[in-house]
């Protein structure tokens, strides 16, 4: 006999016939119904065990989590809540749980409790949920690239260039601690380290993306990235995966056009495919809600923040437009902004960027052509010199989710950037090659996965969109 899912049994309307499901006890209740999940759907089988006919000592190991093999008839359920159930003909007990011992009970814990026990937590309802819909984004995101002419690029992991030049990054070594050999400045000797040079791991795949977008037109990454910021926000991770396009002959506006068209795909797939999860967690977060000040409530509910980036149009602002609007705003007027803004060239914030979107323009908004000095030295220089072809998506509830630009092509004005931002030639000799062969207008961006299933989930730590988090002194599991 075929073994079913539970999602497959829920949404049969095959009754009375034979069928066959494993998985996990979540409850069990008068000896008699098992409220059983197998994590293809977050709702329950009901299993009816007729126990005046079934093993005492199998009774006994019935317990919350226990593995059990099922066969028995799915027939229409009598009971409110579900539509079917099934009546247990055999049970088979696959791995025992002890009840006395098992730390995820059948109660409400706390979600730091849950994270230090982050290999059982995905056993709960929320996580459940959250890591389907994690799943689905991931999937989305193959799929929009691959049907629109994109190219999956693998970029290194290990790599000798810093993108963001912000220099926190962890270094990879062959060293054993405190012994790495010194040359005669005192200084490590990396020439004799594995790979003959200082590496460390990648903060970003733009800088390689960039160079197969250069042959193959229209390419993307999706993988790991790392950066050694000891921050314990809820907003951080050390370990997090980035998605990156990057695409030849495109500019800023093809560049704009491109993440907005993208985050509705994405987001539109999983409010078609994870209706019950999104349904789930939208209940959770308008709870949660409620046990916050009137002030700190957010005007809309999960599904709603979802909708309202699908359906409405994001509106492109400059930066120097939206510097005037923050500048006269009340919030900035009466001193309610944490980082008030009084000139030019300051570096947006959160509380900023929520601003605009939530409260004056009411759509998600692109900001672009900003101050040169606060962004990274691959961004095209305007003609004014003062601004770079960058955008930053802003969404509500969360402010910035995508970063991008369109890159400097031009050679001469790239070495002049890296030049007075200290950047040497040698280390990037291989970057500024393009330039030299066949230059041409590109542009891409980056979008942070966790901060994209952050959104769409509604959680409000970033530690529990990921399945292991690693963060400042933490690296368990």
């Amino acid at each position: 006999m075929k073994r079913s899912s539970v999602k497959e049994l829920l949404e049969s309307d095959k009754f009375l016939q034979e069928v066959s499901v494993n998985g996990w006890v979540r409850t069990f209740r008068s000896n008699r119904f098992i409220a059983l999940n197998d994590g293809s759907t977050l709702h329950n089988i009901q299993c009816v065990v007729d126990f005046e006919n079934t093993d005492e000592e199998v009774l006994k190991r019935i317990t919350t989590s226990a593995a059990v093999a099922i066969k028995g008839t799915l027939v229409e359920s009598q009971g409110k809540g579900q539509s079917s159930e099934i009546q247990v003909t055999s049970i088979e007990i696959l791995g025992d749980s002890n009840p006395e011992e098992y730390p995820i009970q059948p109660k409400k814990h706390s979600f730091e409790f849950l994270r230090e026990n982050a290999h059982l937590r995905v056993r709960t309802n929320t996580f459940s949920a959250v890591m389907r819909v994690r799943s689905a984004l991931s999937f989305a995101v193959h799929q929009y690239f691959q049907q629109n002419g994109f190219y999956y690029v693998n970029t290194p992991i290990i790599t000798g260039s810093d993108a963001e030049g912000a220099g926190e990054m962890f270094r990879v070594t062959s060293f054993e601690a405190n012994k790495a050999p010194l040359n005669e400045e005192g200084n490590v000797d990396f020439t004799q380290d594995f790979f003959g040079k200082e590496t460390n791991l990648t903060v970003s795949g733009q800088l390689e993306a960039e160079t197969y977008a250069m042959a193959l037109g229209k390419v993307y990454t999706f993988g790991p990235t790392f950066r050694a910021e000891n921050s314990n926000t809820t907003r951080h991770l050390a370990e997090f995966w980035m998605i990156e396009p990057e695409v030849a002959f495109n500019d800023l506006d093809a560049n704009m056009d491109l993440s907005e068209d993208f985050i509705k795909y994405v987001l539109q797939y999983v409010l078609d495919n994870c209706k019950d999860d999104l349904e789930f967690l939208d209940n959770r977060l308008t709870q949660e809600e409620k046990t916050k000040p009137q002030a700190e409530r957010s005007e809309m509910s999960l599904l709603e923040k979802l909708r309202f980036v699908v359906d409405n149009n994001f509106k492109r602002v400059s930066y120097t437009e939206a510097i005037d609007i923050l500048r006269n705003s009340k919030p900035n007027k009466k001193k309610k902004f944490q980082y008030l803004i009084d000139e030019w060239g300051a570096d947006l914030q959160s509380e900023h960027e929520r601003y605009l979107v939530e409260k004056h323009f009411k759509c998600p908004v692109i900001l672009f052509d900003y101050p040169a000095s606060i962004k990274a030295f691959y961004m095209r220089l305007n003609e004014d010199g003062k601004t770079v072809r960058a955008m930053d998506v802003l969404f509500p509830g969360i402010g910035e989710m995508v970063g991008g630009s369109q890159r400097e092509e031009r050679l001469d004005v790239l070495k002049e950037k890296m030049e007075a931002l200290g950047i040497e030639e040698k280390e990037l000799w291989w970057y500024l090659d393009t330039r030299k062969f066949g230059t041409a207008v590109h542009s891409g961006f980056g979008l942070g996965f966790e901060r994209l299933v952050q959104f769409t989930t509604g959680m409000g730590n970033i530690r529990d969109v990921i399945p292991f988090p690693r963060t400042p002194q933490n690296a368990e599991f």
